[in-house]
């Protein structure tokens, strides 16, 4: 990250990056779902980071996901007052990006918000192949611990330069392909927290899981990568 880049402007583009990966990524479920499966979405959100990363990774690191920014906490990486900001910002961005999502789908005749939904997240009998509360849980955890895993290690002193957006991009479409059919996949507090707001319902009321699994995944799979990496901490 260049060090005369502004903080306004890594605020800035956290906003519109986590936006993009709302409006493309739930975008991609609620306009083309029926369409293009679960693999097609699990690679919208896979590909949404993917361009992001190398869009506006030189400017803010480009995490777009309050687990992310944990992660890089709990590694040392990151100042706990910027840290805040981020998550902030990622979550405007992501309520924007899922209003944006409900006024174009509103402008399909049929389309109800109750019934379609907005790509929100679920366990139980909002979990797209019914899996439980539990199963969701641990399935968030591990899945952003990986995740997270591999954000550290793909941007990290010893990893190659200019492929961290692939291997982050590809990680995310693996990880959606496993967690769609059990949560829909959140991986990402402030992703699951834009469709919620305006979904609201049941869908608000587990919202809870998708912050706190997630963020604990976060810090564990940061912990991981300091036991293996033996990184020195570079917080800025």
């Amino acid at each position: 990250m260049s060090n005369d880049v502004k903080n306004y402007q890594k605020y800035a583009v956290e906003l519109i990056g986590t936006l993009v990966l709302v409006l493309f990524g739930c975008g991609s479920a609620v306009i083309a779902g029926d369409e293009i499966g679960f693999a097609g979405i699990s690679f919208a959100f896979g590909f949404s980071v993917l361009i992001m990363v190398y869009a506006i990774g030189g400017i803010s690191g480009c995490h777009i996901n309050p687990a992310v920014t944990c992660g890089m906490v709990v590694a040392g990486r990151m100042q706990i007052k910027e840290a805040i900001i981020y998550v902030i910002m990622q979550c405007i961005g992501a309520i924007i990006g899922a209003v944006i999502l409900y006024v174009i789908a509103s402008g399909k005749a049929g389309y109800d918000i109750a019934v379609n939904g907005l790509g929100q997240n679920g366990y139980g009998a909002s979990s797209p192949a019914g899996y439980g509360m539990s199963a969701a849980f641990i399935a968030e955890v591990v899945l952003t611990a990986i995740f997270i895993f591999v954000i550290l290690g793909s941007t990290g002193a010893r990893a190659a330069a200019g492929f961290a957006g692939l291997a982050i991009g590809i990680s995310l479409v693996v990880i959606h392909l496993v967690g769609i059919p059990i949560t829909g996949t959140s991986v990402n507090p402030a992703r699951s927290l834009g469709p919620a707001l305006l979904v609201g319902g049941e869908a608000l009321s587990q919202l809870w899981l998708f912050w706190v699994a997630p963020l604990i995944g976060g810090a564990v799979g940061a912990i991981l990568w300091k036991v293996v990496s033996s990184e020195p901490a570079d917080a800025s």
